[in-house]
């Protein structure tokens, strides 16, 4: 799913929001009732997230005792908001896919630390490691795999299965990115293959599964899965940007690691088979979630207060603030392109909360979560400490040659900067890489080995293990208005060693930094379309030669995965490979094929204006050209779709999303028109 955590490093960016009202940055006159304080930290998860909608349940001793919602159905409909509102609760999904396994557990009918390959014979990848794979890995994010195998999954309005049916051909091909084991990294396809276990072991689909053993058993009458039939109706409305059209169904093709629907009262009622006392779940199963799986391998020391902490199924084992007060919090996020969920469970309290969001992002959603739980423990007299100072040390002097051995460049998923000496001798300088603004800051050398920016309220160690590679560590505690504390404590980036190039290689790679992409095998009901993420580019920079998007250059033609950073770091990883065809550049990296965008034809909108998708099946792209200005309808026959970008690939139309017809070409936009081999566009001028 997509990026659910406040990464590190990019922290302070991602918290640039506008100002809360009042009522909710400042403390009220009187004490809030615990509705009222429920009400404010939902509005301002919203807020912070820029929700249309969102919709939250506590459960308390064997019952919902609490719910509420704010926002707006609909930008366009007059339909008041419910509690009975639907919402996509993406990768909180994970943990009905853990309880699914977990209960062919106790059955005797699977073994944890068996092969995946015991329960799907015909599992194979090109890298012998595979076999290495077991079903512990699948939900404890350490398979090894290069994680999203999801071309085709997020869809609009259509459950066509191949997410899930196509993933053993997908991975046939595919190599291991570490050692099974190695390290746990967010890894989406290991859902999916576990999807597939419950699927071969229990004889039955996913979601028949899902009902006869977790739904129906447990009375949640309002869950479902893209499978079933039920009122779409009852959805929340999701938009794109500030667009007031509804877009059509949100739809996850790979529902085990993503793709359930639910309203907060349900998920909340779900959490609490994690409470136990209850048929579906055994103590000895709900207790094994709630273990340390993420010390099996490689991990950041001093990370208890982190975000990230995995279990079976959960983000997190040990979440702060509850972990520093003797309390065992357990969490669990999901994010689809358009919804947004959290669910927390308290389980020696006897309490769940689930917050769900049209909009938004699900780390507001579980943080409005926290001071929902811990008013209830306040209530029973149990009060919540937010520790967020770091810890005691003084500015010491700098070891000779300290400064110079950490020196280099660091990279992870959304952040890349230098490190050096800093000019005063005492620490060192992070500077951005010119791509992300170039900004610098210097940091001054700690006692215990740190080091820390002038108002101490972060703080980077520099950690080389024993897999050789270098690591960022950073920690920090972010108070947002409105909201509890929030801790980054993990290793953020790592060190991209030296990769000298021949003048040949490159060259040939520096021609390709100044072009673009363009995805041609996706679904034409895809997501992506309107995302505007189908415009690739490599992420060249000056200062990291030798590597491309994260990726170390190995010759003219090819660059390898580099980063081995644990929690999400290095997650969706993809190698990255070029060929030629008919003269055409193409870009392979993951599922997705891409065409040099300087390929693309002029638009031509004359009369007997053409366009058919070829056996290939691939989308056919076209830059507006002269066209723009023009006013021009789009007649499909057969199954197909197209999509408008303008100058800046931003999506101005589109005929699956909107059902749109008819279009405004932009100044130096992109038209594209995807769908089956065969499809037909005819396109005529609107006067």
């Amino acid at each position: 799913m997509p990026f659910k955590r406040i990464a590190a490093l990019t922290l302070s960016a991602l918290l640039l929001v506008p100002a809360l009202p009042a009522a909710a940055a400042a403390g009220e006159a009187a004490p809030l009732t615990r509705e009222q304080s429920a009400q404010q930290a939902i509005e301002a998860a919203a807020q912070y997230g820029g929700a249309v909608s969102i919709q939250y349940a506590l459960w308390e001793d064997g019952e919902i005792t609490m719910t509420g919602h704010a926002g707006t159905f609909s930008k366009t409909e007059n339909r008041a908001l419910t509690d009975g509102d639907l919402y996509g609760i993406g990768s909180v999904s994970k943990l009905y896919t853990t309880a699914a396994i977990l209960q062919l557990v106790e059955d005797g009918k699977v073994d944890l630390d068996a092969p995946v390959t015991k329960y799907l014979p015909d599992f194979t990848m090109a890298d012998e490691r595979y076999i290495d794979i077991t079903v512990r890995m699948l939900l404890n994010h350490s398979s090894g795999l290069m994680g999203d195998s999801t071309r085709s999954a997020f869809l609009f309005d259509t459950y066509t299965g191949a997410g899930t049916d196509d993933l053993l051909e997908r991975l046939s091909v595919q190599r291991l990115k570490a050692d099974p084991g190695a390290y746990s990294v967010y890894c989406n396809d290991g859902f999916t293959l576990a999807e597939l276990v419950v699927e071969a072991v229990s004889g039955v689909d996913f979601t028949t599964y899902v009902h006869q053993n977790l739904l129906t058993p447990a009375g949640l009458e309002a869950t479902y899965t893209p499978v079933d039939t039920f009122d779409r109706d009852a959805l929340a409305r999701v938009y794109q940007g500030n667009d007031t059209r509804a877009l059509a169904t949100d739809t996850l093709n790979i529902i085990g690691a993503g793709g359930l629907y639910a309203t907060a009262s349900d998920l909340a009622a779900f959490g609490a088979l994690f409470c136990g006392g209850n048929d579906l779940l055994t103590d000895a199963s709900w207790q094994s979630t709630a273990a340390r799986e993420y010390e099996r391998g490689l991990w950041a020391e001093e990370s208890e207060d982190d975000v990230l902490a995995y279990g079976l199924g959960w983000d997190n084992v040990h979440m702060y603030p509850f972990n520093e007060n003797g309390i065992t919090a357990l969490v669990k996020g999901g994010d689809t392109l358009y919804y947004h969920a959290g669910l927390i469970v308290l389980p020696e309290e006897d309490l769940a909360v689930a917050v769900v969001s049209s909009g938004g992002v699900s780390t507001y959603n579980e943080l409005a979560g926290v001071q929902i739980l811990m008013d209830a423990l306040a209530e029973d007299g149990v009060t919540v400490e937010q520790p967020t100072a770091l810890p005691e040390a003084q500015p010491a002097a700098l070891p000779q040659g300290l400064a110079e051995q950490v020196s280099g460049v660091y990279s992870g998923l959304s952040a890349a900067l230098t490190v050096s000496p800093s000019a005063d001798g005492k620490g060192i300088t992070l500077t951005a890489v010119a791509a992300l603004g170039g900004n610098s800051t210097n940091l001054v050398y700690y006692s215990d080995g740190s080091f820390r920016d002038a108002a101490n309220t972060v703080r980077y160690r520099f950690i080389t293990e024993e897999n050789g590679r270098t690591y960022l560590y950073e920690q920090t505690y972010t108070v947002l208005p409105g909201l509890p504390a929030v801790c980054s404590a993990n290793y953020a980036l790592e060190r991209m060693e030296d990769n000298p190039l021949t003048d040949e290689v490159a060259q040939a790679w520096a021609q390709r930094g100044q072009k673009a992409y363009l995805i041609v095998n996706e679904d034409y009901r895809a997501e992506t379309y309107v995302t505007s993420s189908l415009f690739a580019s490599l992420g060249l920079m000056d200062e990291m030669p030798g590597y491309a998007a994260n990726c170390r250059i190995v010759d003219e033609n090819h660059a390898q995965a580099y980063l081995t950073l644990p929690g999400t770091g290095s997650r969706s990883a993809s190698d990255l490979t070029f060929t030629v065809e008919n003269g055409v550049e193409y870009l392979q990296f993951g599922e997705y094929r891409c065409m040099d965008a300087f390929a693309a034809p002029a638009l031509y909108t004359g009369a007997g204006a053409t366009l058919t998708i070829q056996a290939d099946g691939y989308a056919r792209w076209c830059q507006v050209g002269s066209s723009a200005g023009k006013a021009i309808r789009v007649d499909i026959t057969g199954a197909g779709g197209f999509t408008v970008y303008d100058v800046n690939g931003l999506v101005t139309a589109s005929s699956v999303a909107w059902g749109d017809s008819t279009v405004t070409l932009p100044e130096g936009g992109w038209i594209v028109f995807a769908g089956d081999a065969g499809t037909r566009f005819t396109l005529s001028q609107v006067q």
